[in-house]
């Protein structure tokens, strides 16, 4: 049997045995490098197998995660810039931040979390995106007026 089919059913194992639940993070292909000695090929080919298996689903640019797409991850496994989004979010849902009030700048968050600049820079555009909030160019970032707001 291929290396790749062998390290697919460990963690179809991982799975089936509670190790990784719906939502957890499958080990990515880096780890997944570093613990069988595999190739980078090898390593995604390991995540397709499973994919086509339909035991995980993957997110550009997050990972592989156990279950079907639109599983609800684990928060744990939430990426920090989301994880930043969503404190930004809840602080503008309970009136924290105002609309068309700035909201706390780069290195303020980069300092309140501890990040490097890209990651707090990955949280503003990401509430960006969301329509939580818009930028001035050399003003700041503001929270949208409460109509602009996305829809749950």
């Amino acid at each position: 049997m291929p290396i790749y089919k062998q390290i697919a059913e460990i963690i179809r194992e991982q799975i089936d045995q509670g190790a990784l639940e719906p939502g957890d993070a499958v080990p990515s292909e880096t780890e997944m490098e570093a613990e069988y000695g595999i190739a980078r090929l090898t390593a995604r080919r390991v995540t397709r197998e499973l994919r086509e298996q339909g035991l995980v689903y993957t997110v550009q640019g997050e990972g592989s995660f156990v279950g079907r797409p639109g599983t609800p991850r684990s928060a744990e496994r939430t990426p920090v810039y989301q994880r930043m989004a969503m404190d930004v979010v809840e602080q503008i849902r309970s009136g924290d931040l105002l609309p068309n009030r700035r909201i706390p700048t780069e290195k303020a968050l980069m300092k309140q979390y501890g990040v490097a600049k890209a990651t707090a820079r990955n949280a503003v555009n990401h509430l960006r995106k969301q329509g939580w909030v818009f930028t001035v160019p050399h003003r700041g970032t503001y929270v949208s007026p409460q109509e602009d707001w996305p829809q749950d």
